[in-house]
Parts: C-alpha cells; structure tokens; sequence
C-alpha cells in the first residue's frame, strides 16, 4: 500500500531496504553516518547497519569515488555520495576515466556495480558554486547510466533499481525536490531505468522534462488547459538510456515539441533530445522545437535574481502558445 513520505525519506527508504537485502551495497561519503548527510538521506542508517556499511570519509571527492570504483570492482555495490553534484568536476578524472570505462576495459571481466547520488538544481539561494545543473557533463560518457527523478516515488523506485544494476548510474536529486511529499509504495518498489513516464496526457503540444522541472511543466500544463491548450508532459526520468520512442509517440499526436530543463541551455541534454527527433522523427513536428532552459550564466544568489534565472510555468506557457501558433498573454 503507497504512504504520503518525502522524497528524502522515499531516499532513505530505499537504501534501507537495498542494504537489508544484500550485504554488498554499503553507503561512503562525506558526513553519511552519524549525521546522516548534508540533507538527511542516510539518517537513521549508521545505527541499523554499523561503520563499515554507512562509512564517513575525507572530504575528498577524489578519495570518496576512488573509494567506490574499487569496491565496486571486486563485487560490492558501493552508493557514493556527492552532497553537491557541483564539485564532481574534483573527481572528474575518477568518473570518466575509471567509472566509466573499467568494466569495458577489461572486457567485461568484472562488473562495476556502483550508483553516485549527486544533488543538483538552484531554488535555495546557495549561489553560482552550489546551484549548478552538469548532468550533460556525464550524459556524454559512454558506459554510465544517468536518472532524475521528479517525485518522491520515483526517486524510491530508480534509485532501488540503480542499485540492482550491473552499471554504473549517476542518480541525480534536485535540491528543491527533497521536501515534496508524495504517495510511495512501502516494501520492495522498483521504476524500470529507460523507460520514460506519461505525467499528463494531452493532444496539442508535448512537453519533455525530467527531475524538478517535470513538476513545473505539470503546473503550466494545467494553466494551458484554461486557454484550451492540451499540453502532454513527458517526464523522461533516464537521461541516458533515452527512451526516445516514448517521445516520438507523443508526438504522433501532438505534432509539437518544447523541451524543458534546468541547466543551461548551450550544449545541455535538451539540445541532444531535439537532435534526436530532428534526425529521426522529424516528419512528425508541424512546429519548430523550443527549448526553456536557464540562461547561458551563471546562476545568482539573489533570490529575485535567482527565480528569474531558473525557468518557471510564465515561460514554459509561452512557449507553448507560440507552438501552437497563439500570441503570449
């Protein structure tokens, strides 16, 4: 039976339950034990499973990743975690060059078994050093999976799932997210990596997002339907794999594409959806692609500043007017 919990707590639900089921998976990272990490995900864990499984270390993103690749690598399933995904350009060498590729390197003679939860996303004034949105930074490595999820449900169902997983997989958690509550299913809850959500149905326009912005796009969705715009709202939640047939069925139907995201949008993964479809499936657009992004800066720390910065329903509904030919009101 599904319980109304946190997204935080959907998080600490399914390490729990991932760490009593197999005796391989532990949890390494900066403040992961007795304080149960910057934003609470791993509370309560230490007490249940001991030092050796909830396991503090340096504050050293190097280190800490370094620490998983080699326990990956001899068959534990290590969760590495990075309190702020905006310092994983420390340990850049580690995740391209090691996560990456060692299981291809040696020919698939060891599995690399291993998830890095990472937060990411702008909306608590923390300025330009801890706000940033790089997921297309490891879209771009062959050999690691990449999910974001947009509801405390799915945060628990990808996450247990990436821990099954014989891959690497970056889970990425959105800063803003971490209070939403939500129905979640109690027990054993497992969201399928690649395969993509229909949040909202509609007829006239589709609306591509995943993560925080997801939640977004179903509010100006909403709004849209007033104005008589039927907007479906696509939530990819696997960036890579990319479940691009779910948006080409989508647009069987709607003939009209807005992507949005919150990164920035020169080379962020929203320009890579819209390649796709522009090579592929480029009969089905009656439109050209918008894309709602965040501006090509850096994200301010004033909090006026900062809400014009990351993209909001004003600007995902007028881009949907324009797609379907009417004048933004």
């Amino acid at each position: 039976m599904p319980g109304k919990i946190t997204y935080t707590q959907a998080i600490r639900d399914a390490q729990d339950l991932e760490m009593a089921r197999d005796p391989n998976v532990f949890i390494c990272g900066e403040d992961v034990s007795a304080f149960g990490s910057a934003f609470g995900q791993t509370a309560g864990l230490l007490a249940k499973y001991g030092p050796m499984r909830v396991l503090d270390t340096p504050l050293s993103e190097t280190a800490i990743t370094s620490l998983g690749v080699g326990a990956a690598a001899v068959g534990l399933r290590p969760i590495v975690v990075h309190d702020f995904m905006d310092f994983m350009g420390v340990c850049m060498d580690e995740v391209l060059n090691q996560v990456s590729k060692l299981a291809w390197m040696v020919g698939g003679q060891t599995k690399l078994s291993m998830v890095i939860r990472a937060q990411a996303g702008a909306g608590i004034n923390a300025a330009a050093q801890h706000s940033q949105s790089i997921e297309s930074f490891f879209t771009h490595m062959p050999g690691i999976k990449v999910v974001a999820s947009s509801n405390p449900a799915d945060a628990k169902g990808l996450l247990e799932s990436a821990i099954r997983d014989d891959n690497p997989v970056l889970v990425i958690e959105n800063k803003t997210l971490l209070g939403m509550e939500g129905d979640v299913p109690e027990g054993e809850y497992l969201v399928p990596i690649g395969k993509a959500s229909v949040a909202r149905a509609g007829s006239d326009v589709t609306i591509v997002s995943y993560g925080m912005m997801v939640n977004k796009c179903l509010d100006a969705a909403q709004r849209l339907a007033v104005d008589g715009i039927s907007a479906e709202v696509i939530d990819i939640r696997t960036l890579i794999p990319l479940d691009k047939d779910a948006i080409f069925q989508s647009l069987e139907k709607t003939n009209r594409l807005i992507i949005v995201h919150e990164a920035i949008g020169c080379t962020g993964f929203g320009a890579e959806i819209a390649a796709i479809v522009a090579e592929e499936a480029l009969d089905l657009l009656d439109a050209p692609i918008i894309r709602v992004t965040a501006p090509f800066t850096h994200c301010p720390f004033s909090p006026p500043l900062e809400a014009e910065y990351v993209p909001n329903e004003e600007k995902i509904i007028a881009a949907a007017q324009k797609a379907c030919g009417m004048g933004v009101r």
